[in-house]
């Protein structure tokens, strides 16, 4: 884990809009700040106008900012796992280095070279999951810096998914005066903070329950194997009391969340409460147990959509059984609704973070977790380990959001705040990094060498416009072209 960094998640969901800023110290992720403001242009997960989408975003980030005294300039974005395709690809290279010693570069070299595959116009790589490199035949290493070797190979999952979602995500992003510093697909994210090891080890169904899609993945061996999206979720609830008792979206989410239960057989049809009716001046009485009734009916079909959908991919049984977070896990009884379906291996995750004691942070809690827990050669798949280099042009060519959304930015009495993980070149020192100077120093070789050549190309061209050029035998340019060429015929 690094050290000393500050992380900042941006979970774009579509009841809200979620920001957590982090602090990653002595291997510990401690929260500093969060935001969090109702979500505007987006429907079923998917942005579907960019305009509301920044100014949600923006009154996130204000928010975030404001708690934590942290002037956000990067995030760590999360990506819904819709039409997710997984793929497993192949890269293999020759080791560059002379003394035919592994490092950083050369990995680099090899992770672009497995993402050079077909991907249709319509994708886009999302994120790429190094499993196994291969050295010279032997197989099984993690990481292959500082051995020795002529060939390097590498077998690794490719994440791609809709390049409409994508690029709106990335484009709301930066509208906002944002820089991304890594997506992260949700599932990842999730996993990262609701299982522990032997859970992703060995098996189990992630089940996120969110206000426009419910989510159902499988984590196995510490990968993501495979998602599932539902178009359903709590909205899809509202919506029901809303349409069924004929009152306003807000009054519905008001009596889910007070009186809604997921199990209709557990409750009374003799407790009543009122609910304001359109057309109607006084409220109208509703018991318990015809609430309980239409939410219910909704849950069950979502519940068994998934069942039958993991049932195809025999997901059914896996050791780790079924974790649901989101924030439709917050409705009392749903777990004891899924274990009708999924069995008594069933659970709920909840943040126990100060603050954020609610399913809905699980994703973006997850992301900063995820992040700040990245090895160097995940760090180096995702492109993000050689950002130290570029860090100091970075923080001069930083966008700034616009000022409408924060007035009294770059005032003189603005408290002096940490920087962020891109404005700290603390990353541990790598093999790149002690080679760098010599890779510097071989290209400045090729400089003097072309500068050389072109000294020797004035002089040629100096000496036939004064008198004849009388090249030696067997020696210049011309002589070795011309050798060149009789040999080949030759």
């Amino acid at each position: 884990m690094r050290n000393q960094e500050i992380f900042v998640s941006l979970d774009i969901g579509t009841t809200s809009i979620k920001v957590v800023v982090a602090e990653a110290i002595n291997g510990r992720v401690n929260i500093i700040g969060v935001g969090n403001e109702k979500s505007r242009g987006l429907s079923r997960g998917v942005i579907v106008d960019i305009d509301e989408t920044v100014y949600s975003i923006q009154q996130a980030i204000d928010q975030a900012e404001r708690k934590s005294g942290v002037r956000i300039n990067e995030v760590v974005v999360g990506i819904p796992s819709n039409q997710l395709a997984i793929e497993e690809c192949h890269g293999m290279v020759a080791v560059a280095s002379d003394n035919r010693e592994i490092t950083a570069r050369d990995v680099d070299n090899v992770i672009s070279a497995a993402k050079v595959r077909s991907v249709p116009p319509e994708r886009e790589i999302v994120s790429i999951i190094p499993e196994e490199f291969i050295v010279d035949g032997f197989n099984g290493i993690r990481d292959p810096r500082g051995m020795i070797g002529v060939r390097l190979e590498l077998y690794a999952r490719i994440l791609t998914g809709p390049k409409t979602i994508v690029h709106n995500i990335k484009r709301c992003v930066e509208k906002a005066g944002l820089r991304i510093n890594e997506l992260v697909l949700q599932p990842q994210a999730i996993a990262a903070v609701a299982l522990n090891h032997d859970e992703r080890e060995f098996g189990t169904v992630l089940i996120d329950m969110g206000g426009g899609q419910t989510s159902a993945s499988i984590i196995y061996d510490n990968q993501l194997k495979y998602s599932f999206v539902d178009q359903e979720g709590g909205d899809f609830v509202t919506k029901d009391i809303s349409i069924i008792l004929n009152t306003s979206l807000d009054s519905a989410e008001r009596i889910k969340r007070e009186f809604g239960f997921a199990i209709a057989s557990q409750t009374s049809e003799e407790e009543f409460f009122p609910v304001e009716t359109v057309g109607k001046k006084e409220p109208v009485r509703v018991d318990e147990h015809y609430l309980a009734e239409i939410i219910e009916a909704r849950l069950a079909q979502i519940f068994q959509t998934i069942y039958d959908d993991l049932s195809q991919v025999d997901a059914l049984d896996l050791p780790g059984g079924f974790v649901l977070t989101g924030g439709a896990v917050s409705l009392p009884g749903v777990i004891d609704l899924a274990k009708r379906y999924f069995g008594g291996r069933v659970r709920a995750y909840i943040p126990k973070e100060m603050g954020m004691r609610n399913p809905i942070y699980t994703t973006s809690l997850g992301m900063v977790d995820y992040v700040a827990g990245l090895d160097e050669i995940h760090q180096i798949a995702q492109g993000t380990f050689y950002e130290a280099f570029q860090e100091p042009v970075r923080s001069q060519t930083m966008p700034e959001r616009p000022s409408q959304v924060n007035p009294n930015r770059g005032q003189e009495n603005t408290p002096q705040r940490p920087k962020l993980a891109s404005q700290k070149p603390s990353r541990p020192k790598s093999n790149f990094q002690e080679d760098y100077p010599e890779v510097v120093r071989k290209r400045q070789s090729y400089v003097d060498d072309y500068s050389a050549f072109e000294d020797d190309s004035d002089s040629y061209y100096e000496a036939s416009e004064n008198a004849p050029y009388e090249e030696p035998e067997g020696s210049g340019l011309m002589s070795k072209v011309r050798n060149f060429f009789n040999s080949f015929y030759e």
